[in-house]
């Protein structure tokens, strides 16, 4: 926007996209700890951990679920398993399938995983077989049989001189197979629920299992017995041993032996010590209530996946609502924080001075906060139950949220280290709270709209506490009964004074926000309001509603000053832009549209969800907006406007730079470069300007032709294009035609046809080609008449004068007294027949001058008689316009000629 000059916004573009890459099912992280492999339905997303971007997608062509997959030690291959019962191998960092081949399983591929060589392959089915393949040979080496149900567990002995494998089925062993006799050696029975990870000691003769039985087992596999059995009293999901190299004293570690570090149901990350069978560590949640014991395992920061990473001495774990969490050892301080799956986004809003975050509310108790530079997420833990609205304080780092547990809180990021803590609360509605609004000048206050049908007004405490400590209490200062169902949505005037809501019962009602006092009521939507919005300048109101229409309100006599109609569905959301002139909305038709408040014009649709888009905020400085959907998808816009401008402007001086070289080109007869900007240009007129340049020479024709057979086989095709639009009309038809003529002389049919749409092209010639050959005949019979008239008409100095077979071809045009006319008799005097002669040939002169007129394309070299005769062949036209095939036709037909008999005959 340059100076003070408002630029209406005409288009905005994703410039970047929060999408959910991963389900549930396999994580696993590449040895070099850069990359993390998860499952997606029938794809592996690879996410480079630095900067939380997606950088491959690996999937199946037959769009089938991945069932498993595995990464091999040295990053090099990933191999993946489907339901369609296919194996494929995959160069990953290329993204291409390499080979191929079809799984022995009856049943789909349950587990698989690498030995530490990367040369064996093995594959746990549902069917209860273990295969075993050799990757490098691609063939089949083992068929292990024996075990009961789904094979969920497959790991092979760290020392591959052992030659052993490790598997778990549903029948709660693990047993060990000698993979020298292809034999199950040892059954190891402690668990009495599925087993869910095994952990190998450094010197391999140690072995941790844990189980869904909430205990942990530490296993001797030299004497293959239980060395001791350690109650956890958690559904463990995941297991990891501490190395003995490294001062783990921060985790409780004090002594020497095993210890290892368990992830389960609770949440929360313990560390045990084998020898006492202790907890001696247990990570301290910040922000999280306390949990219920007999409802621990359904929650959702129960954690399904522990993964560890030596190099950096870090460990990953995965909740069951698909965050991935990174700890860095000892203090298990959160590095990095990645979320899988959104769910249903339903609310979204820009967060600090400068947008740097956004805060999503999500189909969850969780608040998520988004860094955008690498969308490294922070997990905000209060809620009890759907968040349901955020607001942001202006150009601060302070939101509020609501929620179904009936609650508000207030949120507050510390600027410093990004850290968002809860600094206040507050309870009061007898139902959920679905909406929340922020003062826009002073941060002294909210405003919350519930479904108990009331709105309530809340001061803030003050001064606040600062981020970490104890949140304070807030309660109510005003509540109102503001309407007979739901209150959807309510936000606050610029200025501070004016409240607006809007319910189910399909009004949106202004109140004033000194007493809440009912200052009118906006009636004319047909279904309910979703949402309200004064606008930033002007003493409006916007609000959308199910009925599918947009209303701009005054706030004066609150009557309805503008409709837009154009949302097949319900509209979710509005927000004003471009200082007030503009409106975006979203609907649940996964729309989002611009529109025009001055024109009522929708001047653009963007489609980029898949579902209702419920979230929809712009930012501070009017550049960005953000929009979310129930597709689980945040998309980021921005303006592209002043871009799109930028670029046009500077096409148009690129065109002129090229038209200007096309013209010093024609003037130093350059005609293959000229004709190569010409259709660079993409500009079949100025291409034409070029072709008639070229025939207007002395050897025309050579110089086409030679001009033509040097260009690029492209160019051609271009130029094969124009002459298909040159030939529809008739003031450059001969220009087409020459065209063709050399092009179909030089070039085989088998060349023409590999033109892009040349069928096409030569379709379209043939009816425009016989039309002017039609044409042609038309006149040429017609100058055959004329030849024929003006014999008949020519006048002479005496009676024997006339003679057809006079060898002269002048005309005498001598001024005479006497006409010699038809020897039968008249009825007229001789001065009658003298005015209508020269009458006749006044009409006859007029027709010529017409018939003449009308298509100087058509040679005139059979009037022989006219004493200022034309040049033959083509008459130019200079024509500034665009040749087009929709130009009237009518001048090229032929007046019909008047009927001799009405005339005198003239000897």
């Amino acid at each position: 926007m340059a100076g003070n000059t408002l630029l209406f916004k005409s288009n905005y573009a994703v410039s970047s996209k929060i999408e959910p890459f991963y389900k549930g099912g396999k994580v696993q992280i590449s040895h070099d700890e850069l990359y993390i492999f998860c499952t997606c339905g029938p794809k592996v997303n690879i996410l480079q951990i630095d900067t939380g971007k997606i950088i491959h997608s690996i999937e199946q062509d037959d769009q089938e679920d991945i069932t498993s997959f595995s990464l091999s030690p040295d990053d090099e291959m990933l191999v993946t398993a489907s339901r369609a019962l296919l194996l494929k191998q995959w160069d990953w960092k290329q993204g291409k399938c390499t080979r191929s081949w079809r799984a022995i399983h009856n049943v789909p591929v349950a587990s698989m995983t690498f030995d530490c060589t990367s040369t064996l392959l093995a594959t746990g089915g549902c069917d209860g077989t273990i295969k075993l393949w050799d990757v490098v040979k691609q063939y089949c080496t083992h068929n292990l049989k024996g075990s009961s149900g789904v094979v969920h567990l497959v790991e092979f002995h760290p020392d591959i001189s052992r030659l052993q494998l490790f598997s778990s089925s549903v029948d709660c062993g693990i047993r060990i197979w000698d993979l020298r006799t292809s034999k199950c050696i040892c059954v190891l029975e402690s668990h009495y629920s599925a087993v869910t990870a095994l952990a190998f000691s450094p010197d391999g003769q140690t072995l941790i299992s844990s189980g869904r039985d909430k205990i942990c087992s530490v296993w001797d596999l030299k004497k293959k017995e239980v060395k001791r059995t350690v109650p956890v009293y958690e559904a463990v999901e995941g297991v990891v041993l501490l190395p003995e190299t490294s001062d783990y004293s921060q985790m409780g570690v004090k002594g020497e032996g095993v210890h290892f570090v368990t992830a389960g149901s609770k949440g929360v990350l313990r560390v045990w010590d084998s020898s006492s069978a202790r907890c001696v560590f247990t990570q301290v949640l910040p922000d999280a209530p306390a949990l219920k014991t007999e409802e621990g395992d359904l929650d959702p920061r129960s954690l399904m996946h522990l993964l560890p990473m030596p190099r950096s001495n870090r460990l990953a774990t995965v909740t069951a609502e698909h965050n991935i969490l990174i700890y860095q050892m000892p203090a298990l301080t959160v590095q990095q924080q990645f979320v899988g799956y959104n769910d249903d986004i339903l609310d979204v809003k820009f967060l600090g001075k400068d947008d740097t975050h956004l805060v999503v509310a999500t189909n969850s108790s969780q608040l998520k906060v988004f860094e955008l530079a690498t969308n490294s997420c922070q997990i905000l833990y209060g809620h009890t139950d759907t968040i349901l609205s955020i607001d942001v304080f202006r150009r601060g780092s302070m939101f509020a949220s609501c929620a179904k547990d009936n609650w508000l809180r207030l949120w507050k990021m510390d600027v410093k280290s990004g850290q968002v803590r809860c600094v206040a609360q507050g309870s009061g509605h007898s139902n959920a709270v679905g909406s929340i609004a922020c003062s826009r000048l002073k941060k002294g206050f909210l405003v919350s709209g519930s479904q108990d049908c009331t709105i309530k007004v809340w001061d803030l405490p003050d001064p606040l506490p600062d981020v970490g400590c104890e949140p304070l209490l807030m309660t109510a200062r005003l509540t109102e009964k503001a309407h007979d169902k739901d209150v959807n949505s309510v936000t606050i005037s610029p200025n501070d004074k004016l409240l607006a809501s809007g319910s189910q019962d399909r009004t949106a009602k202004l109140w004033s926000l000194a007493d809440l006092s009912l200052l009118g009521v906006f009636r004319g939507h047909s279904r309910g309001v979703w949402c309200v919005q004064f606008s930033p300048v002007d003493q409006v109101l916007a609000t959308v509603s199910a009925d599918g229409s947009i209303k701009i309100w005054s706030i004066q006599d609150f009557s309805c000053l503008k409709t837009f109609e154009g949302h097949d569905a319900s509209v979710l959301k509005i927000i004003f832009v471009s200082r007030g002139t503009q409106l975006v909305s979203s609907g649940s038709d996964g729309l989002v549209k611009l529109w025009t408040i001055k024109t009522n014009e929708c001047v653009k649709t963007f489609d980029a969800h898949q579902d209702k888009v419920w979230a929809l905020h712009g930012s501070s400085r009017d550049e960005l907006m953000v929009t979310g959907s129930a597709d689980s998808t945040i998309s980021l816009w921005k303006d592209v406007t002043e871009v799109e401008l930028a670029e046009e402007q500077a096409k148009q001086e690129d065109q002129v730079l090229k038209q200007q070289e096309l013209f010093n080109l024609l003037h130093e007869k350059k005609y293959v470069k000229a004709l190569g900007i010409a259709i660079s240009l993409d500009q079949p007129h100025t291409a034409l300007r070029v072709i008639r340049e070229i025939r207007q020479q002395e050897d025309g024709m050579q110089e086409l032709e030679k001009t033509l057979l040097k260009l690029r086989q492209d160019q051609k095709a271009s130029v094969l294009r124009y002459s298909v639009v040159w030939n529809t009309n008739s003031r450059s038809c001969l220009d087409a035609q020459a065209v063709l003529q050399v092009l179909l002389t030089h070039l085989s049919p088998d060349q023409i046809l590999q033109y892009q749409g040349t069928r096409a092209h030569l379709e379209g010639l043939i009816p425009y080609t016989e039309r002017h050959m039609q044409r042609i005949g038309r006149l040429l019979q017609a100058s055959m008449f004329l030849d024929y008239m003006w014999q008949k008409m020519r006048v002479t100095g005496g009676v024997d004068s006339v003679n057809l077979n006079d060898d002269d071809d002048e005309m005498d045009t001598s001024p005479q007294s006497i006409f010699i006319i038809d020897k039968q008799p008249v009825r007229v005097s001789q001065r009658q027949a003298e005015e209508e002669e020269e009458e006749d040939l006044e009409e006859d002169s007029e027709e010529i001058e017409e018939l003449l007129d009308e298509d100087d394309s058509v040679s005139t070299s059979k009037s022989a008689h006219v004493s200022s005769k034309k040049p033959n062949g083509v008459n130019r036209v200079e024509d500034g316009g665009q040749v087009s095939s929709e130009e009237s036709e009518d001048e090229d037909e032929v007046m019909e000629m008047t009927d001799p008999s009405k005339t005198a005959t003239v000897r």
